[in-house]
């Protein structure tokens, strides 16, 4: 378990709209603040003007800021602003363009007949066939212990609060979709043992290399396309009508995690870390061999058969997990290559 004292780390804004609303979550969500009634007009002004939502700086950690509000650890200001609902508009805002990006530029496959085996067969052609760049073949055959670090900070934005996007879809779903994802996520959460909670686990590997696991430490450390991952999660768990995203998303999470995690724990091990460091990587070795099953055909499939309403939905979740996935790990593989740190600023 971690054992650095729980703190709250506030991110350094990245642009008008960011340190603006860093401003409004200083005050009190009482007050008739006409500087988010302005941040409000700025950010639909802003918004028109962006071409890429999953790469603005600005955006995405507006985006993370309000998501921050759901998940608690960043922002350290009056609980009320959770549910103001000026700044659920706002997210609103940002969730349109950034929903609007991912659909325009995000393929789709065909989509298969609604039925669980039909889905699952579908789903597991879609990721067999990512051609996306091998980040983790990277890291086994290649990566420093500069890059390992790097790799770690990078996937702290999530890793430390492993499951809890997929976890919001619980309450949306019934029946056996809702049992098959509660399945899952036991699995994620440690089965009830707090030490084995896959974020504990970990923030364990973190410290083995010297890094800092509280959640946020490296918020400002990260480029904007991983803060688009979460926040990509984020927003398909807390719409209900993203549920069928979500679960396509997770599907595809849980079919692409148990060969890359084996490479990079054999990175690790190949500069000398022992399973202190690798326990993580290993765990996902053998869990997520058995959750994608359960995530394609009793989650996912059971999903379209008892709604095939959402089997659009399924599809594209589950394609834009590797696109954006995909983008990430591009991003930092074309740094490494080109010599230069992954993130905005070296640790």
């Amino acid at each position: 378990m971690p054992t650095t004292t729980p703190t709250t780390v506030l991110p350094t804004a990245r642009g008008p709209l960011s340190q603006a609303l860093l401003d409004v979550l200083a005050g009190n969500p009482t007050d008739n603040s006409p500087d988010l009634l302005a941040l409000l007009a700025d950010a639909a002004d802003y918004l028109v003007t962006v071409d890429d939502v999953a790469r603005d700086e600005d955006c995405q950690l507006s985006l993370f800021l309000l998501y921050s509000l759901h998940y608690g650890g960043v922002v350290d200001g009056d609980a009320a602003w959770e549910w103001d609902g000026r700044l659920l508009a706002l997210r609103s805002l940002f969730e349109s363009a950034f929903e609007a990006q991912l659909r325009a530029s995000i393929p789709v496959p065909a989509l298969p007949a609604p039925s669980a085996e039909d889905v699952a067969s579908a789903l597991f052609a879609l990721t067999s066939a990512d051609s996306g760049p091998s980040l983790s073949r990277y890291v086994a055959r290649t990566a420093n212990v500069a890059q390992l670090e790097e790799f770690l900070v990078q996937r702290s934005i999530y890793t430390l609060r492993e499951a809890d996007p997929h976890s919001w879809a619980i309450p949306r779903l019934t029946g056996r979709p809702k049992a098959a994802l509660v399945e899952i996520q036991s699995d994620e959460y440690g089965g009830g043992r707090p030490e084995r909670m896959h974020a504990a686990i970990f923030a364990q590997t973190m410290r083995s290399l010297g890094l800092d696991d509280t959640y946020g430490r490296y918020v400002d450390n990260v480029p904007a396309i991983t803060l688009a991952s979460l926040n990509m999660m984020s927003m398909f768990g807390l719409n209900r009508r993203l549920r069928g995203a979500i679960v396509g998303h997770l599907a595809a999470f849980e079919m692409t995690s148990s060969i890359p995690n084996r490479f990079y724990g054999n990175g690790f091990r190949r500069l000398g870390f022992g399973e202190e460091t690798t326990w993580y990587f290993d765990e996902h070795v053998e869990a997520d061999a058995v959750h994608e099953q359960i995530a394609g055909r009793d989650l996912a499939g059971n999903l379209a058969e008892d709604d095939p309403r959402l089997l659009p939905d399924i599809m594209f979740g589950a394609a834009a997990c590797l696109v954006v996935d995909g983008w990430a790990g591009e991003h930092m593989l074309d740094a490494w290559t080109a010599g230069v740190t992954s993130l905005r600023s070296p640790l």
